[in-house]
């Protein structure tokens, strides 16, 4: 085994994020990924951290998706003890609150959003949820599939849709849920499930919602986890705060037809501020770092960091790449290597910016889920000893950062991931050739190199290119500049009490979120987009609703039809490779 005279740092960070998935403030959720991933992957990664002790790591959430996590925990409680209704309907579904509709278009949803999953891992490897498919035609392609005749959903019973839905929700349970005795009964029992089934079935769900927010609370309290925040509403915060931050990577690219978004700065502060409130009230404590939307970063986003006292921060290789290829980094090839395993100092700013091993990240991203768990940790504990041996003696005065999307891998791997997360950690924690620590340790510990000159970009390919530069990205943007515009008028006009501008201000947020933009596009499947874009177009209607002005006759047309990728559709894989 190679061995250094010190250990290599390492810091290995989850960003855990759901876009914000309700109907305005209140309303129905459109999609069920917030408690889908809760309940499979929020869910496994707090029982690896919980069972591998030795393990650091880092973990983000999205403060959107905290919110959505404890109202989750709060509908279902009421569910289950007084009989009401929740905002989701496939919750209501499996617990017989709201009944299985008789026509034939409602019923085929259902089966269609059953699929809603990745068959190879979730589907086939159960033999009875896999035969409740087949028996009635469809096929396993998720953008649609093909489903016999319309008709037949006339013909099949009730209950066959109830033990669909509960075969669905038992495939999404993580692998920790699933050594429970109650859900080893259920897939056992494989049909016929009864009201007293179910509604075990959705107090586990219940109890497991209600417990996330805890157990990493309790994680970072002793010590083991750093816990770290996004933006409020998960913006762009470069895009919020100059369109022209695109131009550092897409010198030529097309722009919305606004110049910019109407003060977008004090926008972006607003959703720090807010971000950081909403932390605070679920894990009481302060954040030392950020992870800004889609590590998203700019010189004047890095400022506006500064000004709140953030120890650090963190973007994607490619960011890291375009500001050396402005001649800020040393052009030996040592000291290059150097500054991307270092915490960088951008020249007149104090917080500590850390860039992502693309290749490293992306390897557990989209790689290794086809592979042994033993060959992939095995593959993966090389490489960084690589890196350590190239550092030599110095190796203890660099950090490598593995940065990635702490939800949507798992699927691809067989039991979500399970084999390969625990040898992972095991490896992490004992190897003497590596250490796994915290950004906020690295920042306070290790030495910076200087940077001159940040260039802006975020974590997928180092530009803006999925949220903004070509024809329904852009106008998705004059969409909101529009609606900002008029946000910005009814308030200098003071026409607003201060509890319906807490309101619309908070409606805004949630249009500002990036995720809208990333499904425009032609590039994206057309199931997806139609879900996303309908999405934000209802929730801009529902800004200009509280502010009392009609809404545009534009938002009743689709911006974005899509037509690429079906895999995963709706999940947000992100593939940045």
């Amino acid at each position: 085994m190679t061995t250094t005279a010190e250990p290599l740092n390492v810091v290995l960070c989850w960003h855990m994020h759901q876009p914000y998935y309700r109907e305005g403030l209140k309303g129905a959720y459109h999609l069920p990924w917030v408690y889908l991933h809760g309940i499979k992957d929020y869910s496994d990664m707090a029982a690896h951290l919980e069972r591998h002790p030795q393990m650091r790591a880092v973990v983000n959430f999205a403060p959107v998706l905290l919110e959505q996590l404890d109202d989750y925990a709060q509908q279902l409680d009421v569910l289950l003890k007084q009989g009401k209704p929740t905002q989701d309907h496939m919750l209501n579904l499996l617990s017989g609150v709201e009944r299985i509709p008789s026509d034939a278009a409602s019923r085929l949803r259902i089966v269609r959003d059953c699929q809603r999953c990745n068959a190879q891992r979730m589907i086939h490897p159960h033999p009875a949820f896999h035969h409740l498919l087949i028996m009635i035609g469809v096929t396993d392609d998720v953008s649609g599939g093909r489903i016999g005749l319309p008709g037949l959903m006339n013909y099949l019973s009730e209950q066959y849709f109830l033990d669909l839905l509960t075969w669905y929700h038992l495939v999404w349970l993580g692998h920790s849920l699933r050594q429970l005795p109650l859900v080893k009964r259920l897939m056992a029992q494989e049909k016929h499930y009864s009201a007293a089934d179910r509604h075990e079935l959705l107090y586990l769900i219940q109890q497991c919602m209600a417990g996330l927010i805890p157990r990493y609370r309790a994680l970072a309290r002793r010590g083991q986890i750093e816990l770290s925040v996004t933006p409020y509403g998960h913006p762009i915060v470069p895009l919020l705060n100059d369109f022209s931050n695109l131009r550092d990577a897409m010198p030529d690219a097309p722009v919305p037809d606004a110049p910019s978004y109407p003060g977008g700065m004090a926008r972006s502060e607003w959703h720090l501020r807010h971000g950081v409130e909403i932390f605070e009230r679920h894990f009481g404590m302060k954040p030392a770092g950020v992870w800004l939307s889609e590590g998203g970063i700019s010189e004047d986003a890095l400022a506006q960091l500064d000004k709140m006292g953030f120890a650090w921060t963190a973007s994607g290789e490619g960011v890291w790449r375009n500001s050396c290829a402005k001649s800020v980094c040393p052009p030996n090839q040592v000291e290059t290597k150097r500054a991307l395993f270092s915490p960088v100092q951008v020249d007149g700013y104090k917080t500590r910016v850390f860039f992502r091993d693309d290749g490293l990240s992306d390897l557990i991203g989209f790689r290794y889920s086809d592979w042994h768990a033993d060959d992939a940790v095995g593959d993966f504990i090389q490489h960084l000893e690589n890196i350590a041996t190239s550092f030599g003696d110095e190796a203890d005065q660099h950090v490598v950062s593995i940065i990635l999307d702490g939800e949507n891998a798992w699927e691809y791997y067989p039991d979500n991931g399970h084999h390969f997360l625990s040898a992972l950690y095991t490896a992490l924690s004992s190897r003497p050739t590596l250490k796994v620590g915290t950004f906020a340790e690295q920042a306070v510990h290790l030495p910076a190199m200087s940077m001159k000159q940040l260039a802006a970009g975020s974590w997928v390919y180092g530009s803006f290119s999925t949220w903004i530069g070509s024809g329904d990205k852009n106008r998705g943007w004059d969409y909101l500049v529009a609606a900002k515009q008029a946000y910005d008028s009814v308030v200098a006009a003071g026409k607003l009490s201060a509890d319906q501008l807490a309101l619309a201000t908070r409606q805004l947020a949630v249009c500002e979120g990036s995720d809208w933009f990333w499904w425009f596009g032609d590039y994206n499947p057309a199931s997806s987009v139609s879900d996303f874009e309908q999405l934000y177009r209802t929730q801009l209607r529902e800004l200009y609703r509280l502010l009392g002005v009609a809404p545009p006759a534009l938002l009743d047309v689709p911006l974005s039809s899509g037509g690429g990728w079906a895999e995963n559709a709706g999940t947000m894989r992100r593939n940045t490779g």
